[in-house]
């Protein structure tokens, strides 16, 4: 039984669902919105507001923990000067996830997931 076992494997090893996880939120990041699969999109969503709080913080030591993730500089310079201070005066929730419905070839329930504006 899986009792009180938080997030999922996506059929996955660790490291290949850690990479997944870095080029989506990288991806989200850096285009602002990415279609993806409900369930890898409801993951993507804590790791990427985990991201804009070190940005809202701004110290170094948050800078460099957010380059140990993301490791595109241009998009950690992006996220620390553009958008975590567009969120600065908001207390969480920066990301929003819109169904969009089944994918054609297996049926996978789709959403995009987007930054708040």
């Amino acid at each position: 039984m899986r009792h009180k076992v938080a997030g999922r494997k996506l059929g996955r090893f660790t490291k290949q669902r850690r990479a997944l996880y870095r080029n989506q939120v990288s991806a989200l990041l850096t285009h602002e919105k990415i279609v993806t699969t409900e369930a890898k999109a409801k993951e993507v969503r804590s790791l990427a507001e985990k991201m804009i709080t070190l940005g809202k913080n701004g110290s170094l030591a948050s800078r460099r923990e957010a380059l140990a993730f993301v490791t595109d500089t241009k998009t950690v310079d992006r996220l620390f000067s553009e958008i975590a201070p567009s969120y600065a005066d908001r207390n969480g929730g920066y990301t929003r996830l819109l169904k969009l419905g089944p994918r054609a070839g297996d049926n996978a329930p789709m959403v995009q997931i987007e930054l708040v504006k």
